[in-house]
């Protein structure tokens, strides 16, 4: 009896080490296979950053495959043009000054999207362009306009070799304008009083809920033809002798007309796509996308931090009360 107790009780425990020795010795093939898989993602990783520094002559675009021949360049401008847009100057004056750097470069379109925005922020892409034209001679520019390149958007457009629209594209709205509201009829009826404290004698002129007065808005009519005269100024240096009845005030009237129509007053090259351009234009089909697209985690980070910011001068003024 004590010889089978003897043997049962070395066999539980031999079980027992079969099973740890089992147990230890699947858990290292599975230590050992995430190893590998973590090591193949590190490899991948690494890959990747060594092109993205590289900079390699193949990428994949929104229209094409670009290889390692030339390519035509493409630079959007979406939006609004305005400083705290995607269509800021900052941002599309890199996105140009990448495209024509390129050595394989063989030609440059800006496609246009825009009804326009700032007049300093297009003046500042307008004078890029001339200076990178100027800098690359054997690398031409065209603007490509597809739904709307009005106002700030022509703007930028008319320092290009050559313009070319859909037929159906709006173009134009060559003028500026300034809006505002008058709220002091509805004040009165209110019963609210105004009261306006101001050290100089202008400094509260346009004032939305003062009466207007004729000197204030003779004042800012006169910055507003200023601009628009610039604005007229670089639309003739740049359309030059394309332009059509440029002695009549409709072409700077800030109208808007139809690519089709563009053409007969010479706004507008031609009509054509940027594919059309690339391939019929540039003689270079293959093209390479040198739009930035926003980092939307530097943004969110950037407005968290902010936040964080307003949060701890808050959670101050309050201590300091």
């Amino acid at each position: 009896m004590s010889t089978v107790t003897l043997d049962k009780e070395e066999n539980w425990e031999q079980d027992i080490l079969n099973r740890l020795a089992f147990a230890s010795l699947n858990e290292q093939r599975r230590a050992r296979r995430w190893r590998i898989f973590f090591l193949f993602l590190t490899f991948a990783y690494l890959f990747l950053i060594f092109l993205a520094v590289a900079e390699p002559d193949w990428q994949l675009s929104g229209e094409s495959i670009v290889t390692s021949d030339k390519h035509t360049a493409i630079v959007e401008i979406k939006g609004i043009i305005s400083s705290e847009t995607e269509a800021s100057a900052d941002q599309v004056i890199s996105n140009l000054r990448d495209a024509f750097e390129h050595k394989k470069t063989a030609g440059v379109i800006i496609r246009i999207n825009s009804p326009g925005g700032s007049p300093v922020q297009a003046g500042y892409i307008n004078d890029e362009i001339v200076r990178l034209r100027e800098k690359y001679p054997e690398i031409p520019l065209y603007a490509v306009a597809t739904d709307i390149c009005a106002s700030g958007g022509y703007y930028i457009a008319a320092a290009a070799d050559e313009i070319y629209a859909d037929k159906a594209s709006i173009v134009g709205s060559i003028g500026v304008l300034m809006s505002s509201f008058g709220f002091v009829g509805a004040m009165e009826k209110m019963g609210i009083e105004r009261r306006l404290l101001t050290a100089g004698e202008n400094k509260g002129f346009l004032d939305p809920f003062s009466p207007s007065q004729e000197k204030d808005i003779d004042h800012i009519k006169t910055a507003l033809d200023n601009i628009h005269a610039q604005f007229i100024e670089v639309v003739k240096n740049g359309r030059g002798d394309r332009l059509k009845d440029t002695d009549t005030s409709q072409v700077f009237s800030g109208l808007v007309w139809t690519g089709e129509q563009a053409i007969k007053l010479g706004l507008v090259d031609g009509l054509g796509s940027s594919s059309y351009v690339a391939r019929e234009i540039i003689k270079v089909e293959k093209l390479k996308d040198f739009t930035t697209t926003p980092n939307y985690f530097d943004q969110f980070a950037k407005q968290m931090g902010t936040s964080a910011a307003e949060s701890m001068q808050l959670l101050f003024n309050s201590t300091i009360k």
